[in-house]
Formats: structure tokens, C-alpha cells, sequence
């Protein structure tokens, strides 16, 4: 508050250097204070930007926050401090009567002086200065064509004429310039100039009123008399929804509606003026313009978590704007009464010009109707020009002051300019209605497609249900025919099993079999090694033998000439040993190949051995023989008993140890029968037991073979089952799911044809 009270005064200093110095001053001081003034309106232009909106002379207290959040789009402010023109009216027949004039104005210098006697007066200046001559052309692009732009870019305008009865404030306003082009006031020019710039999608609407005796009247109307004044206390708009409103196709319309009003208007003969205007005159343009965007497409909203719509920038924008043209009544009434209220209402203004000026804090707007109706252009957000007229007697000198000064108060007034933006809801709906019924006629179109749609899907419902109860009964039967195959198959495999585990066991009993069997072949090996130890032991005894024989030879030898019996029989004998030796060495070399050839020749080394059996029993037979003769020599020579002694205890230990050798020889026959015996039943318990291997392990590989495949067999087949009913089944789902989705979808456009 300090700081826009300080703006205030600084602003009340500036304004008042705009007054010049009082009478008696120089020349020289007059025209530097000119100079000064000059200065200041120049500085003025750019003060305007710098003004705060927040001031409170610039700004209505009911306005300033109280705006629609929802019809608003965007709003910019922008200071513009109010213009103030001064028109002189031309000499009529009693000024030229008159000694002289109390009016002077330069207007290159934008400067009236106003004379007080024939050696002081004072100058003002205004924003323009129009002397007598000046073309009501000049004027409309001076005072009121900026008006008449901002009000086409958005922002609402107040043109406004003030001044005494006489003076030309209706001829600058509404003069319709019927007979000479260019007598055509602002009111007519400027709508030529909104007609011009505007679309034939835009609108133009306008309402004409006169307010008399404090009544607004409606001038297109006569009917309508005391119109209320509406105020939106969230806005504090004032509106007349009363009034008459005229959509104006073109120029020549507008003339013919302007026409109509003024011929409506109160006009009474004055002193001053023979059709004075007894009524204040208000001309309500309302222009609705469409803001052209790069999408004019339909848009697409979205709503946000509440529900509403978002905030789109495709949505089609206007601009409403609102422009007045005022003509004031004169002071002067025809009666008492029409004096009074036009006093008053002027009075009123006035009041509350002062209190902008003074940056007071309460404006008196609500003391007439003309202020309640006038508040948007003084101190609001409209950009307003105001035309103050005099006339140049010096009778009418105190009329001229009143005027001139309220025009200086007046441009100490400075408006908040506020472009608003809305959305144009009217144009949308339309363009949503026609996309409704687009979007209507699609459905309708859409609808008799999915009820054929709807038919086609019912028929292939009812053939794929009837397929799928076929398919259901096959695979029930397929199914039950599996289950039996499956437990026909589960008792065979069971058995199978059965049989595999009595396999195993006697796979395992062979097992233990094949072991004891290797402990015996380990055994037999042993036995083996002991018979080569044995049959060594015997080669080593035969050469012992062999050696003591030789010997034996050699004493018969010697002895053979003592007896030819004692020789024959020791070549008898030795031909024994010989056929002994012989034997021997067939039973080595039968034995020798029975080791080498064991397992091929079991058969001829059996037949060998009995062949070395029956020898040996020959050979036995013979060695008794041999001993009976023996027992004859040993008679024969018991006469040689001396000589002979050594011989006989030789033959003796050779007797004896032949039967060391018989009895020997027949323990170790004895061994090789039963090792023989044992060899042959293990190669006959081997050969049976290879044969049943092979035969259980041929059997097992056929088993598990046959098992295998049909178990294969079974898989598949349970495989194909199992495939099968998989597809029906997801043919039933895709069945299920887009009957489902048709009744969605049918439930929705049913739901969205009641909406």
C-alpha cells in the first residue's frame, strides 16, 4: 500500500505539471514550462507500460480477482491511461455577433488557452487539440479508430462526448452522414471500420439505449423502458439482458437500426440548440471473434482423475469485446426535471473522475445509472477516449472551464486494458453435434453390421458347439478306450515288471553262479599248478629212475657174463624200461598237449589218459612178471649169494621204490580222474550256463524291444489324444471369448444409444 500511495503521488506530481503557471508570469517562463509539458506527455508513453496492475484507482475492487476460472482462458493487462481530445465548435450567428472569443488552441502543439479577460488566460493540453475546421475523418482516426482496433484485437472501448449543450457532441458521434459522405460521425465509422475487419464468422450485436429522467429506455425498442442493470457479482460485469439486441449484417443495416434509435431519442428546443438532446445516448457494439489456431479439428479431451476435462489448446478461442459511444447530454434541460437528473448524472461522473484522479479510496460509481453503466471506462479495462466540446464565445466562459477542466481531470485517469479469451462453447457444441451425428449414423451403420455380424457368429457358435459335442463324445469315447487300453497296458506292464524282477533274480542267481564258478576255475588253476608241479617231480623221479636203470644195465652188463639168463633177463628188462620210457614220454606229450589244447581236446586227452591207463596196467602186469623172474634169479643165483649181495640189495631198493612209484602213480591217477571229472562238469555247467545267458539275454533285449515300442506306441498316441483335446478345448475358449466380447460390445453400444 506505501509503495502504490507513493505511485499515486508521484503520478498527482506529474499531472498537475501539466497545468501551466498561474497569470502574471512571463513569456519567457510560459514557454518553458510548455516546453516541460511537452517533455512530460512525451514520458508519459512510457509510464503507461510501467504502471502496476494491482493499483487501486486503476482497477475496480469488485473486479480485480473475481473473474470466471471457467469461462476465461487467458487474460494480459496492460496500463493505458485515458485520452483526452478538445474540439472547438464553429462560429454560429450569435458568436459572430459576440465581441469576442474566449478560446485559442495550437493544435501543432496540442495546446488550448482559455482567456480570462483581454491580458491573462491559461493553456492546457490535451492529447489532441481539433480546432473548427477540423474533418470529422480526422477526428474518428484520431480519437476513436485506436479505439476501434483494440476493441478487434480483444479488449473492450468507450468513445464518450462531453461537453455543453450546442457544441457537437452528436454531430461528432452520430452523425449518419446521409447526404455527404464524409459528414458521417464515429459511430458510423467505426462500425464501418469493425464490418471491414471482421468475418462472416464473427458476430456483431449491438444495443442502442437512452437514459432519461434515470431510466434507461431501449431506443430500438420504445416499449422497453427502465431497463434493470444487472451486475455478476463473481465478475461484476454489467450487463442490460433487457435490451434489444441487433445482429448487424452489414454497413447499410447498421444505418437503418441507428436511423431507427435516433428518430426514438428525446430532443427538445434549447437557447442553444434548437434539437438538443435531452437524454444521455449509449451504443452497446458487442463483437464475438473466432481466434483462428493451426488445428480447427474436432479435439479429443481427456479427463483427468475428478472427472473434468482437461485443458486442450486445439479448442476453438473468442474474444468477446465490448465498445460504447456515449453522448452525453448537455447541462441545459428543456424542463426542470430532465435538468435535475441530467445534472445529477453528470454531477455523478464528474464525482467519480475527481476521486480517480485523487487515487481516493471509494469511487462513487453506484450513485447513477450513467456511472454503474460508465464503470468498465473509467478506471476499469477498457481503452477509452474521450472528446470534450466547447464552443468559442466568450458568453459561455464558464461552461468552457467546466468542460475543459473536466477533461484535464479525465486524463488523469488510467485504465487496466484485460484481453479475454474464452472457449467457444456455442461453435464446439455445433461441431460436436455434427460429429454426434456422424458418430450416430456410424453406430447405426456399425450396429446392422455386428447384428450380421452377430447372426454369423450365432451360426458358428451353434456349428461350433455341435462340433464340439461331437468332438466331445469322440473324445469321451477316445478317452474311455485310452483309460481301459491304459490300465490293459499298466496290468501287461506290471507283469512285464514281474517278469523282469524274476529275471533279474536269476540274472543275479547266475551272477553268483558265474562267481563260484571263477572260484572254482581259480581252484582248478591251483590244481593245475600242483599237477605240473607234480608231473615235474615225476620227469625229475623218471630221470632218477632212467639213471639208477642205466646203472642197473651197467651191473647186468657186467653180470652178463656170470649168466646169459641173468642178461636175457636184464634185456628183458631193459626193454621194459625202454617200453616204460616210451609211455612216460607219450604221457608227457599228452599232457603237454593237454595243457596247450585244454578246452578243444578234453575229449582226446580223456581217451589218451585211459590209453596210458591200460599201458600202465600192461606195464604193471609185466613188472610182475618181471618180479616172478626176478624171484627165479634170486633162486637161481642164491648159490652166488656173496658175489651177488650188492646186486640183490640193488634190485631190492629198485623193487621198492617201483612200488614207491605204483603206489605214487596210482594217488596222482586217482587225482587226475577227479580233476578230470571236475573240469569236464564246469565246461558242461559253463556251456549250459552261456547257453541260458545267451538265451535270457536275447530274451530280455526281445522283451525290453517289445516294451519299448509299445510303451512308444502308447505315448504317442496318448500324445495325439492329448493334442487334440488341447486344440478343442482352445477352440471352445476363443468360441467362448468372442461370444463374450460380442456381448460386451453389444452391451456397450446399447448403453451408449440410451446416453
Amino acid at each position: 500500500m506505501a509503495s502504490s500511495s507513493g505511485l499515486r503521488s508521484s503520478q498527482r506530481s506529474e499531472k498537475r505539471n501539466r497545468i501551466p503557471p498561474p497569470h502574471g508570469r512571463s513569456a519567457a517562463a510560459a514557454s518553458r514550462s510548455l516546453d516541460n509539458l511537452r517533455q512530460l506527455t512525451d514520458n508519459n508513453l512510457s509510464v503507461r507500460s510501467k504502471l502496476p496492475a494491482s493499483r487501486r484507482s486503476l482497477t475496480p475492487t469488485h473486479s480485480t480477482n473475481n473473474h470466471d476460472p471457467g469461462l476465461s482462458l487467458s487474460s494480459s493487462t496492460e496500463p493505458a491511461i485515458v485520452r483526452v481530445a478538445v474540439r472547438l465548435r464553429p462560429r454560429n450567428a450569435e458568436d459572430l455577433l459576440s465581441d469576442a472569443d474566449c478560446v485559442e488552441i495550437q493544435p501543432e502543439l496540442k495546446r488550448l488557452n482559455l482567456k480570462k479577460n483581454n491580458w491573462s488566460s491559461e493553456a492546457y493540453r490535451f492529447d489532441e487539440v481539433f480546432s473548427e475546421s477540423a474533418s470529422q475523418r480526422r477526428v474518428y482516426e484520431a480519437v476513436a479508430k485506436p479505439v476501434v482496433e483494440s476493441v478487434l484485437s480483444g479488449y473492450n472501448g468507450t468513445v464518450m462526448a462531453y461537453g455543453q449543450t450546442g457544441t457537437g457532441k452528436t454531430y461528432t458521434l452520430g452523425r449518419l452522414g446521409k447526404d455527404d459522405a464524409s459528414e458521417r460521425g464515429i459511430m458510423v465509422r467505426a462500425m464501418e471500420d469493425i464490418i471491414a475487419n471482421t468475418s462472416s464468422s464473427d458476430s456483431i450485436e449491438i444495443s442502442y439505449l437512452q437514459l432519461y429522467l434515470e431510466s434507461i429506455q431501449d431506443l430500438l425498442s420504445p416499449e422497453k423502458i427502465n431497463i434493470p442493470i444487472f451486475e455478476e457479482p463473481k465478475t461484476g460485469k454489467v450487463t442490460l439482458p433487457g435490451a434489444l439486441v441487433v445482429k448487424i449484417r452489414d454497413l447499410d443495416h447498421f444505418s437503418q437500426v441507428l436511423q431507427t434509435g435516433e428518430a426514438n431519442r428525446h430532443v427538445a428546443n434549447t437557447k442553444l440548440n434548437t434539437e438538443s438532446s435531452r437524454s444521455h445516448a449509449i451504443l452497446m457494439v458487442n463483437i464475438r471473434r473466432a481466434v483462428h489456431e493451426e488445428q480447427n479439428e474436432i479435439p479429443f479431451h481427456e479427463k483427468d482423475g475428478k472427472g473434468n476435462l482437461s485443458y486442450d489448446r486445439s479448442l476453438p478461442i473468442v474474444r468477446n469485446s465490448k465498445l460504447l459511444i456515449v453522448d452525453l447530454a448537455g447541462s441545459e434541460g428543456h424542463s426542470v426535471e430532465e435538468a435535475k437528473f441530467i445534472n445529477l448524472s453528470l454531477t455523478s461522473l464528474r464525482k467519480c473522475i475527481n476521486a480517480l484522479a485523487e487515487n481516493s479510496p471509494h469511487i462513487p460509481f453506484r450513485d447513477s445509472k450513467l456511472t454503474r453503466l460508465l464503470r468498465d471506462s473509467f478506471g476499469g479495462f477498457a481503452r477509452t477516449s474521450l472528446v470534450v466540446t466547447i464552443g468559442p464565445s466568450s458568453r459561455h466562459h464558464a461552461e468552457s472551464t467546466s468542460t475543459i477542466m473536466f477533461g484535464q481531470r479525465a486524463m488523469k485517469v488510467v485504465n487496466v486494458l484485460r484481453l479475454k479469451e474464452e472457449f467457444d462453447y456455442e461453435s464446439l457444441c455445433q461441431k460436436l453435434e455434427k460429429h454426434v451425428d456422424h458418430l450416430t449414423a456410424e453406430i447405426d451403420r456399425q450396429l446392422k453390421l455386428r447384428d450380421n455380424e452377430r447372426i454369423e457368429m450365432e451360426r458358428s457358435l451353434r456349428e461350433c458347439q455341435e462340433s464340439f459335442a461331437k468332438d466331445e463324445k469322440i473324445f469321451v469315447a477316445s478317452s474311455e478306450f485310452l483309460q481301459k487300453e491304459n490300465a490293459h497296458l499298466q496290468i501287461e506292464l506290471e507283469g512285464k515288471l514281474n517278469e523282469l524282477n524274476h529275471l533279474k533274480d536269476q540274472n543275479n542267481f547266475m551272477h553268483a553262479e558265474v562267481a563260484r564258478l571263477e572260484v572254482s576255475l581259480k581252484h582248478r588253476k591251483e590244481y593245475q599248478f600242483e599237477s605240473l608241479s607234480y608231473q615235474k617231480a615225476l620227469t625229475n623221479t623218471t630221470h632218477t629212475y632212467e639213471k639208477k636203470i642205466a646203472e642197473l644195465m651197467k651191473q647186468l652188463e657186467d653180470e652178463k657174463a656170470h649168466s646169459g639168463n641173468a642178461e636175457e633177463q636184464l634185456n628183458v628188462m631193459k626193454k621194459l624200461l625202454s617200453d616204460h620210457e616210451k609211455s612216460l614220454q607219450l604221457y608227457q606229450m599228452a599232457n603237454s598237449t593237454y595243457q596247450k589244447a585244454h578246452a578243444d581236446t578234453n575229449q582226446m586227452y580223456e581217451e589218451k589218459i585211459a590209453d596210458l591207463i591200460q599201458n600202465q596196467n600192461a606195464e604193471i602186469a609185466r613188472f610182475e612178471g618181471v618180479e616172478e623172474e626176478l624171484h627165479k634169479t634170486k633162486k637161481f643165483l642164491k648159490d652166488h649169494q656173496n658175489s651177488d649181495q650188492i646186486y640183490e640189495k640193488k634190485i631190492a631198493e629198485l623193487m621198492k621204490e617201483l612200488e614207491d612209484e605204483k603206489a605214487h602213480f596210482g594217488s596222482a591217477e586217482e587225482q587226475l580222474n577227479a580233476m578230470n571229472k571236475l573240469l569236464s562238469d564246469h565246461e558242461k555247467s559253463m556251456q549250459l550256463y552261456q547257453m541260458a545267458n545267451s538265451t535270457y539275454q536275447k530274451a530280455l533285449e526281445d522283451t525290453n524291444q517289445m516294451y519299448e515300442e509299445k510303451i512308444a506306441d502308447l505315448v504317442q498316441n496318448q500324445n495325439g489324444e492329448i493334442a487334440r483335446f488341447a486344440s478343442v478345448e482352445e477352440e471352445l475358449d476363443k468360441t467362448k471369448k468372442l461370444l463374450k466380447d460380442h456381448q460386451n460390445s453389444n452391451q456397450v453400444m446399447f448403453m451408449s444409444s440410451l446416453k
